[in-house]
């Protein structure tokens, strides 16, 4: 048998403290009383040699220890030290490593959040003014203006897929207190050359709380204008494909460069997270309370006069449970708005379409004109507004209404002159939310939606004055978080911002987005 060096080292150590000597004694048994005595004698016989325990161990003699093993030992000795300094310098550096993240995920670009999302639709023309034919006799029945549609460029002869918006939002928590939002988008359309696809800012703002749960805060940047309720809530949010016109035309695409202060208590904030979380489409946290000033330019646009829009916005949502346990969940949400300042008109020439008409009652080609401004005598128009709204989120039926009155500057195409006018309009929803369609995350959300409005679209060169009514029928399919369709029957009677003539029709309109 063969022993390494290193077992030959074990067996050397655990027999180095044996004795190499033991004691004897000599032992004698009785033969008659069989008792046992050490000495000899009469009847005794010698039973043998007996070794004492307890007092001593038996010694052993112990063979030396090879040199050969002696270095073995000194070498699996020193190796093991070796080993030890290095489990040692390991530990120290994953201790290291787990406090250096800890440090670098307390700073605040790690915490950056990274969303957005895509629309792409089509529509489809089912009758009626789809082409410009103002060229033809005024008693000719087929004569009528291109129906067009402020809140969706697709809508127009000769269309096909369109990318309404593509998004992507960059958000964070700069610390406790300040925290930032960056939005830009990627399907605008260059005016002047209908070129698509350029990237354009929509959001760039910042938060600045004076507490930790964020009740009270000031906003700096380009953002929302509080006014109104579904013109804060986001596209991707929104059930109806386009916003409202008469509430939308106070800000059109929603936002400008300015300052405000907001309120929201905590049990309010609790409230809109529960109803986000339960798919119940809310406008978003735009205060309790809000209130402040902005250009009045209108997004990405320089300031043309030193006249501050000011806004005021008030909403307040509560759980109808206090009324009987049947309503309980079933949330209420109502409050008003109000607007002022003043704006300064984009002037151009533009050939209206009840144009003069020439001996056989035929529009004369190639006529334009241009408009004046009146208002303060500098260009500039005074704009006032008030607003309320109503939204009874589904649970599952539910309502959504708003409607503002007030005055702006308008286009009045029989004098050619822009001046304050006033104006009205807003809009019913019903909607009924269904849940757990074809598996757990299918949601299917059928609403329809009248509206209606008269008064200035101030976005649109010379800032004509709009006579519109709209209903849209529709339903929702929110397949998953990552993907949901729209369907939509729309009967649109709306004023052509380019020529101020009046365009009727029916589509079908269709969406689909992408949530990432």
């Amino acid at each position: 048998m063969k022993f390494s060096k290193l077992t030959m080292a074990i067996a050397v150590a655990l027999t180095a403290g044996a004795s190499s000597s033991a004691f004897a004694i000599n032992l004698y048994v009785d033969i008659k009383t069989q008792q046992i005595y050490a000495q000899p004698g009469k009847d005794r016989v010698l039973m043998g040699e007996f070794e004492k325990v307890g007092d001593k161990p038996k010694q052993v003699e112990v063979a030396p220890v090879p040199p050969s093993v002696t270095e073995e030992l000194a070498a699996i000795h020193q190796d093991l030290e070796l080993k030890q300094n290095e489990i040692k310098a390991l530990e120290e550096k994953a201790t290291e490593t787990r406090e250096s993240k800890a440090k670098n995920d307390e700073k605040w670009f790690n915490k950056l959040n990274i969303r957005g999302y895509t629309q792409m639709r089509y529509n489809v023309g089912l009758g009626g003014d789809r082409t410009d034919t103002s060229n033809l006799a005024v008693t000719n029945p087929d004569r009528h203006p291109e129906l067009r549609s402020v809140g969706d460029g697709g809508i127009k002869n000769n269309s096909g897929f369109t990318l309404r918006r593509v998004r992507l939002v960059f958000s964070g928590d700069i610390n406790e207190y300040v925290s930032f939002y960056l939005q830009p988008d990627f399907a605008t359309t260059n005016t002047p050359s209908g070129d698509q696809h350029f990237a354009q800012l929509r959001d760039a703002y910042s938060d600045l709380s004076f507490d930790k749960e964020h009740e009270y805060r000031i906003r700096t940047g380009l953002q929302k204008i509080p006014y109104g309720w579904e013109n804060l809530q986001s596209s991707q949010n929104r059930l109806t494909l386009d916003r409202a016109d008469a509430i939308n035309s106070a800000v059109p695409s929603e936002r400008d460069l300015g300052l405000f202060a907001y309120w929201t208590p905590t049990h309010v904030q609790k409230l809109w997270k529960t109803l986000s979380k339960q798919g119940r489409k809310t406008s978003g946290d735009y205060g309790m309370l809000g209130v402040g000033v902005y250009n009045g330019a209108m997004i990405n646009k320089a300031e043309t006069n030193d006249n501050m829009y000011i806004a005021a916005h008030s909403t307040y949502p509560m759980d109808l449970g206090f009324l009987g346990s049947f309503l309980t969940g079933q949330v209420l949400e109502v409050g008003a708005d109000a607007m002022g300042g003043q704006f300064t008109p984009t002037t151009g020439t533009y050939t209206p379409y009840d144009a003069k008409l020439n001996s056989r009652g035929r529009p004369i080609t190639g006529v334009s004109v241009a408009p004046t401004v009146k208002g303060d005598g500098n260009g500039n128009v005074s704009e006032g507004r008030v607003a309320v709204h109503a939204v009874l989120f589904p649970q599952p039926f539910g309502l959504q209404a708003e409607w503002n009155w007030g005055y702006s500057g308008a286009l009045d195409t029989q004098t050619n002159i822009i001046d304050r006018k006033g104006l009205n309009g807003g809009y019913v929803q019903a909607m009924y939310k269904i849940d757990n369609v074809f598996n757990t995350e299918g949601t299917v959300i059928p609403y329809v939606k009248w509206q209606t409005y008269n008064g200035a679209w101030k976005a649109a060169t010379n800032s004509p004055n709009v006579t519109d009514q709209e209903l849209e029928a529709g339903v929702e399919y929110q397949v998953m978080k990552a993907l949901e369709l729209t369907l939509a029957y729309s009967h649109m009677d709306r004023t052509n911002t380019a020529n101020m003539g009046q365009a009727r029709g029916d589509l079908m309109r269709m969406q689909l987005q992408v949530n990432y």
